[in-house]
């Protein structure tokens, strides 16, 4: 299966810079596998979609303020250090992109701030990336909320960026459920909730339940081989409880829709379903490759964002919906200048 197969062409004022004055006031297109339509919504009427035969799954994975700006010890350059993902949970050593990467050699001291320094160790196989030795006192996640800045993807551009805009970034990419920190980008499918949207649906008996799947930038780079199938995925961890299991199987018994919310939910089920037949407990990580013709075993309905061309986001809901019918999908989108990516609007796959 070729790359091109998945390229669209998107006109660049499409892509999203600000999300929608309100959270809940994004378009939402929705599509019908079964009868093949399109329908075009705000994401407030997702209530009306929705009822006690659903089970929404959520991933309430929380962004870390990751992208520090510091300069090296000896000459003072700037230097950028994008935390990536721990060794393990504690550990001071870190996977980081650094730029410019040219710039440092293992052992330079880079000074992020008076609590923070990045020393590099070596440089990692994958693409630019360094094992990074953080030096600091106390609880760095405390630290990064204090000097650190939200890692907002390379097409959202903001290029003097205020202390209005950046407190404006750390609470709107960021789902009101977030909670377990970890992630270097937003499930971006769960921007559009709200308190009182998520209320609405429990009113209905629609349930609600969290997973967790802290976001790497594995999950968004581009597939650079010409046959999709030689690509391979980053590895992301993930979370299921007992509770969380046990409510997912329980409504997969009673014949109840799984509605994912995000493709990293998705994949979260579908990899813990591979693994052990079924949805368990458990702490794992994820390296599954969603593509047509995947056949879904935990999830049934799907509500996520507008994703970039030749993507593995793109590929997985094209296994969801029918190739054929996401492109047909995009290509209204762009009639209808739906706004495009992490900050824009949404589609509702059922």
């Amino acid at each position: 299966m070729n790359i091109s197969e998945f390229d669209y062409n998107l006109p660049e004022e499409l892509i999203a810079q600000m999300p929608a004055d309100k959270r809940e006031n994004s378009k939402m297109m929705v599509l019908n596998k079964q009868n093949h339509t399109i329908e075009h919504k705000h994401f407030f009427d997702i209530v009306d979609y929705l009822n006690e035969n659903d089970v929404l799954v959520l991933n309430n994975t929380k962004v870390i303020p990751a992208r520090l700006f510091g300069v090296k010890e000896e000459t003072g350059a700037k230097i950028e250090v994008f935390l990536l993902e721990a060794q393990k949970e504690g550990s001071p050593l870190w996977s980081c992109l650094i730029k410019p990467s040219k710039k440092v050699k293992p052992n330079t001291v880079i000074n992020i701030s008076d609590e923070l320094k990045a020393i590099p160790i070596k440089r990692l196989e994958d693409d630019g990336e360094w094992l990074v030795e953080l030096k600091y006192q106390g609880d760095l996640f405390d630290i990064l909320h204090r000097i650190g800045n939200i890692p907002l993807p390379p097409y959202i551009e903001r290029k003097l960026q205020t202390e209005e805009q950046k407190k404006f970034d750390m609470e709107r990419y960021q789902t009101v459920y977030a909670k377990d920190e970890g992630s270097v980008a937003a499930p971006t499918a769960g921007l559009h909730f709200t308190d009182e949207i998520l209320e609405k649906l429990q009113k209905k008996g629609v349930e609600i339940i969290y997973v967790t799947l802290n976001v790497g930038l594995g999950t968004f780079r581009p597939v650079k081989c010409e046959n999709i199938l030689d690509h391979k995925m980053h590895s992301e961890t993930f979370e299921i409880t007992k509770e969380a299991a046990d409510a997912i199987n329980n409504a997969k018994f009673k014949g109840k829709n799984i509605v994912a919310v995000g493709t990293t939910s998705v994949r979260t089920l579908e990899t813990a379903y591979k693994k052990y037949g079924c949805v368990k407990e458990c702490h794992d990580s994820s390296e599954l490759f969603i593509y047509p013709p995947y056949e879904f075993k935990v999830v049934d309905k799907l509500i996520t964002n507008f994703h970039l061309p030749k993507s593995t986001l793109l590929m997985l809901v094209s296994a969801l919906a029918g190739k054929d019918f996401i492109f047909e999908a995009y290509n209204k989108a762009v009639e209808n200048k739906y706004r495009f990516f992490s900050y824009g609007d949404c589609m509702l796959i059922q």
